[in-house]
C-alpha cells in the first residue's frame, strides 16, 4: 500500500482545496417571484429589477 514519503505542508493542502472548492458546491437558483425567472439567491432580478419584492435602483458602473 502506498504511504506517503513527506508530509504534505498546510501551505499545498490548502491550495489544492482551494482549486477544487468550485466542484464542490453546486449553484442554486431560484424563481424570482415577481416575473419567475431564474435568479440568484441574494440577488437583484435581471428582468425586472426587482429583491425583496420593491424596485432596486442599478448601481453605476455596474
Amino acid at each position: 500500500m502506498g504511504v506517503p514519503k513527506k508530509r504534505t505542508s498546510k501551505m499545498r493542502r490548502d491550495r489544492r482545496r482551494a482549486a477544487n472548492s468550485n466542484l464542490r458546491t453546486a449553484v442554486q437558483v431560484t424563481k424570482c417571484p415577481n416575473c419567475k425567472e431564474p435568479v440568484m439567491p441574494h440577488r437583484a432580478c435581471t428582468a425586472c429589477g426587482q429583491y425583496k419584492g420593491r424596485e432596486v435602483q442599478p448601481q453605476a458602473g455596474a
